[in-house]
């Protein structure tokens, strides 16, 4: 019944005349002008799992104002508590209740997607299972989304700064309504505050984390200011009041119910509370706008937030132009020519995808909340503070490229991982607004650090880098936040299975991993650390059962786990030793050591045979990172490179489609679309710590890279299609630059 139910055949079809992508395909598919924000189709990884969502935002933003409609319904197919899921927004349902403010996109753990703002016509009701509607006309580009709210005839859209976000309701003739519900969201806390500071204005706060529902996960408040455009007829708050015994309802009426309170003005706290606006008398197409703006600091923040990015006279227009122009300038760095309309709309929709996170953490003045505490600092001027950093996935490609087309924001984020170490005294590994999540595995912002300096990124405290970097690799277990196996890792060179389901193989791969990129650092740094490291990164070794030709989880006296099976892990289902996956998906996700493992595999022959079965029989996961590299293995054997180019070609082909479901699961924070937009521009960072790139044919017929010469030398990158051959094998950094640079 609504359009996106409609909207899996949109393909390249749905880029129509306005330049506009909706549920709804076009008749005769038409290719935009050529603006780069033209070819991004917002709907892409909206459901399967993509956990991407349609809403409005800027590059890296801390504002991301969402559609909401997971919850309310027994219309929608999936419910944010019916099951484990991660995403303020799908696809496939059809309830919405309320634009988030405030969202995480691709990300694979829920939290966040709260400050849930809606409109509705007549008799007033808090309760979102009543006001919540089914939608239509569903319409988003890059930093703008609309859809109609079909129970009352009004049209919402909503467009947005860096922090702030402005939502424009037009209404039919009658009575209106404007609802903040702050009782509800993604994240698994509860408990809110606000307070009238007048008749067009409130402020207050709502406790959010818990990361992935795990009650041990740390939790924060964000802060809001929101204006709207008119005064209103009549206004209040309200608040669920608590379900009481059942003599009780004989003198409490409103237990378990949702309580109004009309015209009240003070400040008003709990766990489901709200607000609301009343207009008599709107005629047919008035509108009624509401700005919001959030901080992570405090009210005030947000209020200096709002009156920076939306001052005076500032319209909707403004805004929502402003977005696109944003938008247009930073995917403007990348310029495709040649290739088909399908594969620019996948293109740039990745690199779309792969600015959203990370993103800035302070206010307009440079305050943000201090890593692990209560204290606030400030950026230094002309610099972001970031956060949302999902490092066990973004190490493995996304950070390469904003190394090569964005360097000035890979290194606010490496100078942000160094200010976490001195405030926090680690590195981060999954930090979301100034805490820690110790979500997977590993300490990857080793390897994010020192990949950007080998390929040439300065602009950071080396000896800072190597001090955090090297207390994660050698601090005790006891001690050790990243490593918390640590002793077992230095004393055995190895992590046993002490648990049936204890992750040890993948907790130790990423030891080896980050390893080796420390000891590339530490060679290129002039540090007698470097060997130490690469014989840990040769660690890998005891994990390698020759009769299997797998890796295989060992116990701590050495033997082999049994029994064994490599293909348990399946579909997320608990593997001994292996992490969202299996045997299988880790076995060559070795790329810093593949001579070695051609040698365990018994020669270049039988290695390629066994890697190749992995594609044949269905044991490749493109949904998950520790595998993602396979396909670019084949071409470090010199007369293999063929399978390279074409099993890059099929899974593009397969998995990176234009449709809903168009990523091939979890987009985490712009992985997966990074592995496309390396893989479609023809070459590939496969080893984390070595600055170079396996190649491949390129999608288009000409790329043009722009490159900030103070930092590469060069103005552009120029990457022409050619033949396989002209595209096959290994190049380093340098010498990328030296033969495509301008």
């Amino acid at each position: 019944m609504m359009i996106s139910r409609f909207r899996a055949p949109i393909i390249a079809g749905a880029l129509i005349a306005s330049g506009v992508l909706s549920g709804a395909a076009a008749k005769k598919p038409q290719e935009p002008a050529g603006d780069p924000v033209d070819f991004v189709n917002p709907f892409i990884g909206t459901t399967n799992f993509g956990t991407t969502n349609p809403g409005a935002g800027v590059p890296n933003g801390l504002m991301r104002v969402t559609p909401f409609n997971v919850m309310g319904s027994d219309t929608n197919r999936y419910d944010k508590d019916a099951r484990w899921w991660s995403t303020p927004y799908d696809n496939t349902n059809s309830f919405f209740t309320g634009f988030a403010h405030g969202a995480l996109s691709g990300v694979g753990c829920p939290d966040l997607g709260s400050l849930l703002l809606t409109a509705t016509t007549g008799k007033l009701d808090v309760d979102y299972h009543n006001y919540g509607t089914a939608y239509s006309d569903e319409q988003a580009v890059p930093g703008w989304y609309s859809l109609n709210l079909d129970a009352y005839g009004i049209k919402a859209e909503t467009t947005a700064t860096a922090r702030t976000a402005r939502t424009r309701f037009t209404f039919p003739a009658g009575e209106g309504n404007i609802l903040l519900n702050l009782g509800e969201g993604l994240t698994n806390e509860s408990g809110a505050t606000l307070r009238r500071v007048s008749p067009t204005e409130i402020r207050g706060s709502k406790l959010l984390g818990t990361f992935c529902y795990t009650a041990d996960q740390a939790v924060f408040p964000v802060y809001f200011v929101m204006r709207i455009s008119r005064v209103p007829s009549s206004q209040g708050m309200w608040k669920k009041q608590r379900p009481g015994a059942e003599w009780e309802a004989e003198w409490n009426k409103d237990q378990g119910k949702y309580k109004l309170y009309p015209g009240y003005s003070k400040v008003m706290s709990g766990d489901d509370i709200g607000v609301w606006y009343s207009y008599d008398g709107m005629t047919a197409g008035e509108t009624v706008e509401v700005s919001m703006a959030i901080s992570y600091v405090s009210e005030e923040g947000a209020l200096r937030n709002l009156e920076a990015e939306q001052p005076a006279g500032t319209t909707f227009d403004d805004i929502r132009a402003s977005a696109r122009r944003m938008w247009n300038d930073d995917l403007s760095r990348i310029s495709v020519e040649g290739g088909s309309l399908r594969d620019k709309v996948v293109f740039y929709t990745g690199l779309y995808h792969a600015l959203i996170h990370p993103n800035i953490l302070q206010d307009v003045d440079g305050a943000y909340p201090v890593m692990e505490s209560d204290s606030i600092a400030y950026v230094p001027e002309g610099h972001n503070r970031y956060t949302v950093f999902s490092l066990w996935d973004t190490y493995r490609n996304l950070h390469q490229l904003l190394t090569l087309v964005y360097p000035e924001r890979q290194t606010d984020m490496i100078n942000t991982m160094l200010a976490m170490y001195r405030e926090h005294g680690w590195l981060p590994k999954w930090e979301l607004y100034g805490r820690e999540t110790y979500t997977m595995e590993g300490d990857p912002s080793i390897s994010v650090i020192a990949d950007s300096y080998l390929r040439g990124l300065r602009g950071f405290d080396t000896d800072l880098a190597w001090e955090a970097m090297l207390r994660g690799a050698t601090a005790p277990g006891a001690e050790n936040l990243m490593r918390p196996d640590a002793d077992d890792y230095f004393s055995l060179g190895y992590v046993p299975l002490r648990e049936q389901y204890d992750n040890s193989v993948s907790h130790a791969l990423e030891y080896y991993t980050a390893d080796y990129a420390l000891s590339r650092f530490a060679a290129a740094t002039g540090r007698a650390d470097s060997t130490l490291f690469a014989e840990r990164a040769a660690g890998w070794h005891n994990y390698f059962d020759p009769e299997l030709g797998v890796l295989r989880p060992r116990l701590s006296d050495g033997s082999f786990l049994t029994p064994f099976n490599p293909r348990q892990g399946e579909n997320f289902e608990p593997s001994p030793g292996f992490h969202e996956g299996n045997s299988w998906n880790y076995t060559f996700a070795i790329p810093h050591d593949v001579e070695g493992m051609i040698k365990a595999h018994g020669g270049e022959k039988e290695f390629v045979k066994r890697l190749q079965a992995v594609f044949d029989n269905g044991l490749y996961d493109p949904a998950n990172e520790p595998d993602i590299i396979y396909p670019y293995l084949f071409s470090r054997i010199k007369g293999e490179e063929w399978r390279t180019h074409r099993i890059v070609g099929e899974l593009l082909d397969k998995y990176f489609t234009t449709a809903p479901d168009g990523i091939p699961g979890n987009e985490d924070c712009g992985t997966m679309s990074a592995w496309a937009i390396w893989s479609m521009m023809g070459m590939y960072p496969d080893t984390p710590g070595d600055p170079a790139f396996t190649l491949t044919v390129p999608r288009f017929d000409k790329i043009t890279v722009k490159l900030d010469p103070e930092v590469w030398g060069k103005n552009y990158l120029e990457i022409k299609r050619r033949n396989a051959k002209a595209h096959s094998g290994r190049i380093s950094h340098d010498e990328m630059l030296r033969r495509y640079g301008k």
